[in-house]
């Protein structure tokens, strides 16, 4: 394991200016995550791959950010989702929902990581409206205090409609057919972070110095992600210069290829921040898409609160697309979420919800805008869709299908 050069070592423990103090309470949460992850360097002679410390810090049982029970969503939490900015987004979903869900009989829809809940229960709100309920809703959470949540959130919103979902916590047997929905899913998966050097490619592990964690350089980790790595730079028109970061994820396409081998028949909806491969890499995005979340602050550095912050990297929508149609899925879409909300009537939904200049039509007009402008989620924000045994195009990718750019 190489040391890491003068300029890039961390500054820790100097505080970022931009981040309040964690709490007591949180300080308390975090101490034996922190413990479990200095167990797991001690284990792998000092330092273990980034991908690794990122999995355990969002995903330990029980300990991990996804997995402990401190807020994370909303106003009292570090982040704001489209689904709890405006119900006008579900409605939305729900619309391309249930045009697929009209042709397959006795169709589910499954979505994974629901969050608090919100966009499940305007999600079945609208397709009861509709009249295209799914036979069931199912809701994919490993953590138990989101649950509750979420199954708190369904009884207030939609009480007669509550009973027809249920939670699995792994996916479904093969022969699943409708509709699987991942919202800000895949930017949360683990990703290895890598840094081209002269000498080739490298790999960020992650170790312990001084009472905090710290950076290594080493070799790439695996032969499968040798393997990805390559992979990308023939896709590349001129490979990263010397002191490129970047990120590469194994577990996006993982999830998606074993989502495909369940589907039997419908769609596997992907809404994420991300770009095409080329974009992703493009020599001007020099030092990666990694960041962080608290208290609704972002920040570059995943080595500090660990256990107390969001972690997420942008999705390489082409590697998605390929691992979708190596499963034998078709690539039915790629667009903005600004085109996809469109094409399923958010202009519509918005009159329809209130009276020009009354407080809560101001409210929601405020909200499409963070949906949909450039500056905003609109563009930022990419919808992917992938199908099996449904033929015919998706009303949400009518207006500007970029499929072509994957």
């Amino acid at each position: 394991m190489q040391g890491l050069p003068a300029s890039s070592r961390p500054t820790s423990p100097a505080w970022p200016a931009c981040l309040p103090h964690p709490s007591p309470e949180e300080v308390a949460f975090s101490v034996p995550l922190v413990r479990l992850i200095r167990e797991a360097l001690e284990a792998d002679g000092g330092a273990i791959p980034f991908a690794r410390y990122m999995e355990l810090a969002l995903y330990a049982p029980g300990l991990g950010y996804y997995s402990g029970r401190l807020p994370k969503f909303g106003a009292e939490g570090d982040f704001v989702t489209a689904p709890e900015l405006s119900p006008l987004f579900s409605r939305c979903l729900a619309r391309q929902c249930a045009e697929i869900l009209a042709g397959i009989p006795d169709a589910s829809v499954l979505e994974v990581g629901a969050g608090t809940g919100r966009m499940a229960a305007d999600l079945l709100a609208e397709l009861a409206r509709l009249e295209t309920l799914p036979a069931h809703y199912q809701i994919l959470e490993l953590s138990a205090a989101l649950r509750e949540r979420q199954a708190a959130t369904l009884r207030e919103g939609v009480p007669g409609l509550a009973d027809r979902v249920g939670w699995l916590q792994r996916l479904p047997e093969p022969g699943f057919r409708g509709v699987v929905l991942a919202n800000e899913v895949l930017d949360a998966m683990p990703v290895h972070r890598l840094l081209f050097a002269a000498e080739g490619p490298r790999e960020y592990y992650v170790g312990w110095d001084d009472g905090h964690f710290a950076w290594r350089i080493g070799v790439l980790s695996t032969p499968a992600l040798e393997e990805a790595v390559a992979g990308v730079l023939a896709d590349l028109p001129v490979p990263p210069p010397p002191g490129y970061v970047t990120e590469l994820g194994l577990y996006q396409p993982a999830w998606l290829a074993s989502v495909g081998e369940r589907l039997a028949a419908g769609a596997l909806l992907v809404i994420d921040y991300g770009f095409p491969r080329r974009e992703l890499y493009h020599p001007q995005r020099a030092e990666g898409t990694l960041m962080c979340h608290y208290r609704h602050r972002s920040h570059p550095d995943p080595l500090i609160l660990t256990g107390l912050q969001d972690i997420t990297a942008h999705v390489d929508f082409t590697g998605l697309a390929e691992a979708g149609t190596a499963a034998g899925l078709r690539l039915a879409g790629y667009t903005s979420q600004a085109n996809f909300l469109l094409g399923n009537g958010l202009t519509e939904a918005l009159e329809a919800g209130g009276v020009g200049g009354t407080p809560g039509y101001l409210a929601q007009a405020s909200a499409v805008k963070r949906l949909t402008l450039p500056g905003e989620m609109g563009e930022l924000f990419k919808v992917m869709a992938l199908t099996r045994d449904l033929p015919g195009p998706l009303q949400g990718f009518a207006l500007r299908d970029r499929s072509g750019r994957l």
